[in-house]
C-alpha cells in the first residue's frame, strides 16, 4: 500500500468521518464514510506504522506520563535512521497514582513500559527514553541511586538494575508518540486548557521576579543550560549551593527545578514562608511540606527562625526540654542547710515542716496560725535548740517573703533562699517530706489523736535507716550522733567536698528527662511562663535582666520583674521582616517584642543607644504604732463577805 505523498491526501481521509461528529448533525453512514473508514483501517494495518520484532535491530523504549495516564512504545531503529513502532501501550492512573508527584509519575511510566515489554527486553541492550531530566540521575548507571531519592523511586531503580539499558533525555517537543498516548486518557480537555492558561499567567509573572538583577538565578540558569559551571572559590556564596547540586537541576516550563522542587528566588522567600506557615504547623511539618514543593539555600534555617519568632506559636507551645539538673551542694555537717514549708491544713491544723538536708532529720510543729510572727516564734525556739543554720530554703509564701522575716534571717546570719514561683522542685526536700507527713498521719488517723500520731510518726522516722542519709544510717545517728534510746559510739560522717553536687542524681535525672544545659545572657529576649492564670498558663515575651543563680533569672515582663527558673524560659528569636507586599494573602499580626515600652503620655523619640533601666529597689516598709488610747481594765478585788460580783 503506497503511503500518502502530500498533506492533502491525509486530510481527505477525515472529512466524511468528522462530519458525523459535528453538533446537531444527523448520523448518516454514506459510501464516502465507508470508503474513508476502510482506508484508515488499511493504513493502520500496513507497514507504515508497525513492524515485526527483530532481535538483531536496536531497541528503543519510550514512556511518558500525564495527569491521568501513562503511554509507552517500543520501536526499532533501522539502518537508514528511521524508527518504527513494534508495540504501543496506554494505561489510566488510579486515584492513588494520580496523587504521585510528577517525577514519580514519569518513573512509573518507565517501570510500566519495561515490565510490559519484558519478553522483548530481558537479556538485550536497549535505549530508554524520557522527557523528565531528573530521572537520568536516579536511573542512570554512572553514579548509582542517589540518597535523596524517595523510597518508591529507590525501589523502582532496583527493579531496573535487572536490565541492560542506556537512558537518554528527549525534549518534550520531539516526544510525540508516548506523550500522545499518555494524554489520550484524559477526557477533561476543557479543564486542562483552563489550567494551562492559569499556569502560563503565573509563569509570566514569576519570570519577571526570577530574573531580577539582584538574584543569582540568572547565573544559575545560564550555567545549567550550558552545563559549564565555573570553579567556585567562595564556599559561602549562594552560587556554591547550586554548584554542589548541579546534577539535580533541571528546567520545567522555564522554571529551575531541584529534582521535583521549584527553586524560589530571594524576593519570594518571605511570601512562600508565610504561605507554608499559614496554619502554624510547627517546624517539623513546615519542613516536610517545604521539602515536597520548594527549595532555596538555607531553607531549613529560615523555617526554624520563622517558627521561633512567631508569638502565636510560642503562646501555646509545650514546655521545653528540662534544663540539666543543678542539685543543691551536699552539706558537710548537720543543720548546715535546712528546708522549710507548711503542710495542711489537716483538720484545721497546719504543720511547719523543717528538714535537715544532711541527716534528713525532720522537725514538724503543729500550729493554727501561719503568719510571719507565728512562723518566727516557731523557728526561734527551734534554732535555740539546734542552733542557727547557715542556709534556710523556703518557698514564696507571704510569711517567708515579708521584710520582718528577712530581718530575722539577716540578724542571725542565715542565708535565706527562696525557690522560684511555681517551681516546687527547687525546694524538693521539704515538699517531699510534706507529702510523707500527710500520708503517715492519714494512716494513723483513728488509731491515735493528731498529736500522738505526729509524735509516733516522728519517732519511727528518726530511728529508721535512711538511704539518703550519709552511710545509710538513721537520721538520729547523723544528726545527734546516736540512735534514739540507745547508747552507741558516735558515728562521724565522712568528709565531703564543699559545694560538690550529687553527680549520680544529676546523671540519672538528665538521662531520664533528656535534660540539656541551657543558659541565657543579660538582655537576651526570651519567652516566660505566665502563671497569673494557673488554669491557662501560657508563654509571653520578656527580657533577661539578671542572673541570680545557676538556674534562676530575673526577667523583665511588661515593666515588671519576675523571677523564673531556666525550665520556665524559652528562647525567642527576632521576628522576620517581610519586605514584599502580600496583596493576595491574609496579613499576620507580628508584634515586635521590646524590652521597654514607651509611655502613652509622651511621644516616643528615637534613641541611639537602648540601655536597660536598673530596677528600682522599693523602700523598706516603716512599721508604725497604734495611736488609739486604751484604758486599763479594772483589777479583780476579792471580797469574802460579798455574795455576788455581778
Amino acid at each position: 500500500m503506497p503511503p500518502p505523498t502530500n498533506d492533502g491526501q491525509v486530510r481527505s481521509l477525515r472529512p466524511p468521518l468528522d462530519a458525523l461528529t459535528k453538533k446537531d448533525a444527523k448520523f448518516l453512514w454514506t459510501s464516502q464514510c465507508q470508503k474513508s473508514f476502510d482506508r484508515v483501517k488499511q493504513i493502520l494495518q500496513s507497514d507504515l506504522l508497525l513492524t515485526h520484532f527483530d532481535p538483531n535491530l536496536p531497541i528503543i523504549v519510550a514512556a511518558d506520563a500525564s495527569q491521568y495516564g501513562i503511554g509507552a512504545v517500543i520501536s526499532h531503529r533501522f539502518p537508514d535512521g528511521s524508527e518504527k513502532a513494534i508495540y504501543h501501550i496506554s494505561k489510566a492512573l488510579t486515584a492513588p497514582q494520580r496523587n504521585y508527584s510528577q517525577i514519580e509519575k514519569e518513573a512509573f511510566g518507565l517501570i510500566t513500559a519495561v515490565t510490559k515489554f519484558h519478553k522483548f527486553l530481558y537479556g538485550r541492550h536497549f535505549t530508554l527514553r524520557t522527557d523528565h531530566k531528573p530521572l537520568l540521575t536516579i536511573f542512570g548507571d554512572k553514579k548509582g541511586i542517589p540518597l535523596y531519592s524517595a523510597n518508591r523511586l529507590q525501589r523502582w531503580a532496583i527493579i531496573l538494575l535487572n536490565y541492560d539499558f542506556t537512558i537518554e533525555y528527549v525534549n518534550t517537543n520531539h516526544f510525540g508518540q508516548a506523550d500522545a498516548l499518555s494524554r489520550l486518557i484524559s477526557d477533561q480537555i476543557q479543564q486542562k486548557e483552563c489550567e494551562d492558561r492559569v499556569v502560563a499567567q503565573i509563569e509570566s509573572e514569576l519570570s519577571q521576579i526570577w530574573f531580577q538583577p539582584a538574584s543569582n538565578l540568572p547565573q544559575v540558569y545560564k550555567y545549567t543550560v550550558s552545563g559549564l559551571w565555573p570553579p567556585i572559590t567562595d564556599k559561602s556564596s549562594q552560587i556554591s549551593f547550586f554548584h554542589n547540586r548541579r546534577d539535580q537541576l533541571s528546567f520545567v516550563a522555564d522554571c529551575i527545578m531541584f529534582n521535583d522542587r521549584i527553586v524560589i528566588p530571594s524576593s519570594l522567600k518571605a511570601r512562600v514562608l508565610k504561605m507554608i506557615h499559614r496554619a502554624h504547623p510547627g517546624i517539623v511539618r513546615m519542613k516536610q511540606l517545604a521539602r515536597s514543593l520548594v527549595y532555596w539555600p538555607s531553607i531549613d534555617k529560615d523555617i526554624e527562625n520563622m517558627v521561633r519568632s512567631c508569638d502565636q506559636c510560642a503562646s501555646v507551645a509545650k514546655n521545653p526540654i528540662k534544663n540539666t539538673l543543678c542539685s543543691w551542694p551536699i552539706p558537710t555537717a548537720p543543720w548546715q542547710r535546712v528546708h522549710a514549708d507548711y503542710a495542711g491544713p489537716l483538720d484545721g491544723t497546719y504543720y511547719l515542716v523543717v528538714v535537715d538536708a544532711f541527716s534528713k532529720w525532720p522537725e514538724v510543729v503543729p500550729t493554727t496560725s501561719i503568719t510571719t510572727t507565728a512562723t518566727i516564734n516557731i523557728l526561734r525556739k527551734m534554732f535555740a535548740q539546734f542552733g542557727d543554720p547557715e542556709t534556710l530554703v523556703t518557698d514564696n509564701g507571704t510569711q517567708f517573703t515579708s521584710s520582718v522575716f528577712e530581718t530575722f534571717c539577716k540578724d542571725r546570719g542565715i542565708t535565706h533562699s527562696r525557690s522560684p514561683p511555681f517551681h516546687p522542685q527547687s525546694n524538693g526536700q521539704a515538699e517531699r517530706f510534706v507529702d510523707t507527713v500527710k500520708r503517715s498521719l492519714g494512716k494513723l488517723k483513728g488509731e491515735e489523736n493528731a498529736d500522738t500520731a505526729l509524735y509516733v510518726f516522728l519517732q519511727s522516722y528518726r530511728s529508721t535507716p535512711c538511704t539518703a542519709s550519709p552511710n545509710g544510717s538513721t537520721p538520729a545517728e547523723n544528726f545527734i550522733g546516736r540512735k534514739i534510746r540507745t547508747f552507741l559510739d558516735q558515728l562521724l560522717p565522712k568528709d565531703q567536698i564543699p559545694n560538690s553536687h550529687d553527680i549520680e542524681m544529676e546523671k540519672q535525672f538528665n538521662k531520664q528527662h533528656g535534660a540539656r544545659s541551657r543558659s541565657y545572657q543579660v538582655g537576651e529576649k526570651v519567652y516566660v511562663k505566665d502563671y497569673r492564670n494557673i488554669n491557662t498558663a501560657t508563654w509571653i515575651p520578656g527580657t533577661i535582666q539578671k542572673r541570680i543563680g545557676q538556674t534562676l533569672y530575673r526577667v523583665t515582663v511588661n515593666d515588671t520583674v519576675w523571677t523564673r527558673h531556666a525550665n520556665q524560659l524559652r528562647r525567642r528569636e527576632a521576628p522576620i521582616q517581610f519586605d514584599v507586599p502580600l496583596d493576595t494573602m491574609d496579613t499576620i499580626d507580628v508584634t515586635p517584642t521590646a524590652t521597654q515600652l514607651p509611655s502613652s503620655s509622651t511621644p516616643s523619640t528615637p534613641s541611639p543607644v537602648n540601655t536597660p533601666a536598673k530596677p528600682k529597689t522599693p523602700p523598706p516598709k516603716q512599721t508604725r504604732k497604734s495611736t488609739r488610747i486604751t484604758n486599763q481594765p479594772p483589777r479583780f478585788v476579792m471580797k469574802p463577805n460579798q455574795k455576788s460580783y455581778h
